[in-house]
């Protein structure tokens, strides 16, 4: 995978930008209260504040205080899924000066899951997974297995990008799937839908850089 750094700003930004669009078709989703759109609107207009306010900041730095604005700012239930995520994604990356390709998909997924899910040791493997299924550019550390592989981790992601093609899904639907996986996000309808709309926007803008 390419090394290319990714500015999370702009990334958090698309985001914002795609959840606004469909921020009326998630509350009709919302059986229960009608206002998931609206929570999600506000979670990520507060994560894109944050990394304005910390935009000279190291990542580990605007993810943790991305996480403390919004805990100030919101107590929805989701709002909570997203803090517990930006702090363990915090932590994830503590140390870098930067994101790279490598780097923001375990982080990803780090923040969908509310940060249950362990993906620090496949980072490596979560990267080449989308240049391999999306044609971009790959390539394999050195230092292979020792580098953090999880194999368990590739399988389980490729398993659910091909039971989603067989579906009938879009390869980046399907990869978007594929990344969620077992997250808080596939507990019910609407919040699927919202993080399948997160997943995708994220894997369109990285595409984006790898066709640069």
């Amino acid at each position: 995978m390419s090394n290319e750094q990714v500015d999370l700003l702009n990334i958090f930004n698309q985001v914002s930008k795609t959840l606004k669009t469909n921020q009326n078709s998630l509350n009709e989703a919302d059986e229960y209260n009608h206002d998931h759109g609206d929570n999600m609107v506000q979670i990520f207009e507060v994560i894109t504040t944050a990394m304005k306010t910390k935009k000279n900041a190291e990542p580990a730095e605007q993810l943790e205080y991305a996480a403390q604005l919004l805990r100030q700012k919101s107590s929805s239930g989701s709002a909570k899924t997203y803090v517990n995520g930006l702090t363990q994604a915090s932590k994830q990356v503590s140390g870098k000066s930067s994101i790279d390709m490598n780097t923001v998909l375990p982080l990803l997924q780090t923040l969908l899951s509310g940060g249950e899910t362990e993906t620090s040791t496949g980072s490596g493997a979560l990267g080449d997974l989308l240049g391999s299924l999306l044609g971009g550019s790959t390539s394999t550390t050195q230092s292979g297995a020792s580098d953090g592989l999880d194999l368990s981790d590739l399988l389980g992601a490729g398993l659910s990008y091909m039971q989603s093609k067989q579906s009938g899904s879009s390869d980046m639907e399907a990869l978007s799937k594929a990344l969620l996986g077992g997250s808080q996000y596939n507990s019910n309808p609407y919040r699927s839908q919202s993080g399948e709309l997160v997943a995708n926007t994220v894997l369109q803008a990285l595409t984006g850089l790898m066709s640069k």
